[in-house]
């Protein structure tokens, strides 16, 4: 672990499962309370002077972080694939996406922080940051997400304190070497351990903002916990993102796209499409495009050269899409292609399609985060519309047309935080991204993202009186 500049062993540690193999094939550290403690009181004490650098100098650390993550992108792949499962292009994809976003994410002109207004008096509108970051990265996109959190939380001025998933902490405490010797001693901590660091860090004095990427049940838990000094909160919470094809598309010329908006990373985005609501006059059209490429696709151990998608990453997630598909298929839905467990040791559940499914069953209702998409038909686009917006999720949603300015009209009716056009779950660090409703709180990402770790201060000055 990284803690004040140095790496750090444990007293104990627990074991890393292979997803693929379903066996133990490393350890990591167990953090302590006392480690947490000594983490935090140096990014407490290195947070003075990394907030008083030029940002070009912050700028210049984080890029020399985004070099170093190239340099070292296929030593990072193999434990990534090892640890989260995907295949090795994937995990080569999240490393070298991480440096990408280290790049635009410092990009961004900062002058925006801050403002001045001169009337009768000098008003200037500062926005300063915050201190302590902890940073709690979920196990589906592992190294991406804590390079996300502690990218923008730095280069506004704060220092941070990184919990990666238990599932997958091995790739964040290899970022942590490697930052090692960038940055000032304290401004970057990783440290790893299970349920009980994730609620000492949330619920630390010293902490003053927690930004958190998971669950909703956890982001409620949470908040409460943040509450207790009134931490500042970022949550990207879960989503049960919905698709509505409309009646004029070509579904031979967007089934690929559609596809693969749901079943990236073997569905494992908290932003895939995971309700799809198609038109009844194109409906079977599209059911046959998508299971002519579901068929196709290789599903196995993401190490394997031809490998496309790797196993559900853990036990628990692999049991749930089990369940969910189980359910459905009890309430009468068809399943178009896969639906069972593949024969082979691992978490492996094939790419599986569903139709004669509504809203009331459980794979409609719930997140599956896994590879298995509800297809459902409609009539009207008030219906779907309808439909789509009963969610207590709000996180990302789709309108596909072949007449753009038709969609955009329908996209401006769905209650999320970001509506695509004819494209899913494309995140930009330019853009800001978030939820409503229980998809979370907060942005992260563009100008927005960086203003939410930090404060504002009002300066109001006037001339001292000559009287």
């Amino acid at each position: 672990m990284l803690i004040g500049g140095g790496l750090v062993k444990a007293d104990s540690s627990f074991d890393i499962i292979n997803p693929a193999t379903e066996m133990p094939f490393a350890k990591a550290p167990e953090a302590t309370r006392e480690q947490l403690d000594q983490a935090v009181a140096a990014a407490a004490d290195a947070f003075p002077g990394w907030a008083a650098l030029d940002v070009e100098r912050r700028r210049d650390c984080l890029l020399s972080l985004a070099g170093i993550l190239k340099d070292k992108v296929n030593d990072l792949a193999v434990v990534l694939t090892n640890e989260q499962g995907k295949s090795l292009a994937d995990a080569k994809g999240e490393i070298l996406g991480a440096a990408q976003y280290l790049k635009a994410i410092t990009s961004i002109d900062l002058s925006m922080l801050s403002k001045r207004q001169d009337a009768n008096a000098r008003v200037e509108l500062r926005r300063k940051p915050l201190g302590v970051v902890g940073a709690i990265t979920p196990w589906n996109y592992p190294l991406l997400l804590a390079v996300w959190k502690l990218s923008q939380a730095l280069l506004v001025g704060n220092t941070v304190v990184v919990k990666p998933s238990p599932y997958t902490p091995l790739t964040t405490l290899m970022l942590g070497t490697l930052a090692k010797d960038l940055f000032p001693a304290g401004v970057i901590n990783v440290l790893s351990g299970g349920d009980d660091l994730g609620a000492w860090i949330t619920s630390h004095e010293d902490i003053r903002k927690i930004s958190f990427t998971g669950s909703c049940p956890t982001g409620k838990k949470i908040m409460q916990s943040a509450a207790a000094n009134l931490k500042r909160v970022t949550l990207e919470l879960g989503g049960n993102d919905a698709g509505i094809v409309l009646d004029d598309i070509n579904p031979a010329q967007v089934a690929n796209d559609i596809f693969w908006s749901a079943f990236v990373n073997n569905g494992q985005v908290c932003a895939a499409l995971k309700r799809l609501y198609v038109h009844e006059d194109v409906y079977e059209e599209l059911c046959s495009e998508l299971v002519t490429i579901a068929e196709s696709v290789v599903t196995g151990d993401g190490k394997n050269k031809d490998v496309q998608l790797g196993p559900v990453q853990n036990a628990m997630q692999f049991d749930r899409v089990c369940e969910l598909v189980d359910d459905a298929r009890e309430h009468g839905a068809r399943v178009l292609t896969g639906g069972e467990p593949m024969d082979r040791a691992g978490y492996f559940y094939p790419v599986t399609l569903v139709t004669d499914v509504e809203e009331g069953v459980r794979l409609v209702d719930e997140e599956p985060f896994g590879p298995v998409l509800p297809i459902l038909k409609y009539k009207d686009i008030d219906e779907a519309l309808r439909r789509a917006n009963d969610s207590p999720f709000g996180l990302g949603e789709s309108v596909w047309s072949g007449d753009t300015d038709r969609a955009i009209e329908v996209a401006s009716r769905l209650d999320c935080g970001t509506a695509w056009v004819n494209q899913h779950c494309q995140i930009w660090p330019t853009l800001p991204f978030g939820g409503v409703k229980e998809s979370g709180i907060g942005v992260e990402n563009s100008e927005y993202g960086l203003e939410e770790f930090t404060s504002m201060q009002v300066i109001n000055a006037v001339a001292a009186s000559t009287a």
